[in-house]
């Protein structure tokens, strides 16, 4: 008989402090959100300014702010990636003594003119570290995956066989090495994200393995986009209004597929968010990658 207990369900929402949070944002963050509620489990909150050339000034403060007024209430101390570069470069380091990272000039032109995928040329040519970007030698590909909403995922072999980068050539520490660091030292054991972010998913489960870390489940929600665009931060998306969260928390409810009352988009967010937690739905979010606004 196997008396082994449940793996705790551990969540998390991870905005990078680019801009304030819009309706995409709040999608991502209200559906990560209700699936730790809906399993009981702990939602974390992660800063991910790894990246200060992309970061505005009062960002994380206005995204904390904005998910507190919106109700959404983390779980334990946010965790901020510029505090854990150390954690990074260690890691590095020992990669590097095994001999499982090389230096890469190659810039992201020469790659694309080269066909899109990167071919391993500077693997065997022991270049220096000055002015590289630092590269993981692929020893396990993956080449598919499930993903709990949009099913099986294929990755393209050329991708999925590509040496990646883990430390760029501007010496900041690549978004898939820190991601997958964080979310294994946090005990993360579902990722709830946005679909923009299926094709990493291949590399990062590579990571994990790379790590001998638990992998953790996948979910993907769809995008909301306008003219075929994703509504970001780079396309100037208007900033959530924490004067109107209720019904902005009803709209991103309906957008994923769920059904709340028309009366909740006056009511209280605490009101709103208990009726989403209680008759939240996986099964009706809608199964695919990208949603006309």
């Amino acid at each position: 008989m196997n008396t082994t207990a449940p793996k705790p369900y551990i969540g998390r929402f991870a905005p990078s402090p680019s801009g304030p949070l819009h309706f995409g944002s709040l999608i991502a963050a209200l559906g990560s959100f209700l699936q730790a509620r809906h399993h009981q489990g702990r939602w974390l909150l992660r800063i991910e300014d790894l990246d200060p050339p992309r970061e505005v000034p009062g960002a994380a403060d206005e995204i904390l702010f904005s998910l507190d007024a919106f109700g959404l209430h983390w779980d334990g101390p946010v965790l901020y990636q510029s505090q854990r570069l150390d954690v990074y470069q260690h890691l590095l380091e020992q990669w590097e003594k095994r001999g499982l990272t090389y230096y890469c000039h190659c810039s992201r032109k020469e790659i694309a003119e080269s066909g899109g995928f990167y071919n391993g040329h500077c693997r065997y040519l022991n270049l220096g570290a000055k002015g590289s970007g630092t590269r993981l030698i692929m020893s396990n590909p993956v080449y598919e995956f499930v993903d709990l909403l949009q099913g099986k995922v294929k990755i393209d072999r050329a991708l999925a066989e590509e040496d990646f980068i883990v430390r760029r050539r501007d010496g900041f520490y690549a978004y898939n090495l820190a991601v997958v660091i964080d979310d294994a030292h946090t005990g993360i054991s579902e990722v709830v994200r946005g679909a923009d972010l299926l094709a990493p998913t291949g590399r990062q489960i590579s990571l994990y393995q790379q790590l001998n870390a638990p992998v953790p489940s996948w979910l993907h929600l769809p995008l909301a986009t306008v003219a075929g665009n994703k509504l970001s931060k780079q396309n100037h998306a208007p900033a959530l209004d924490i004067n109107h969260a209720s019904n902005q928390l009803c709209q991103a409810l309906r957008f994923l597929g769920q059904a709340p009352p028309a009366t909740l988009a006056t009511a209280p967010v605490a009101e709103v968010l208990a009726w989403a937690i209680a008759h939240w739905q996986l099964q009706q979010v809608p199964k695919t990658t990208q949603i006309a606004l």
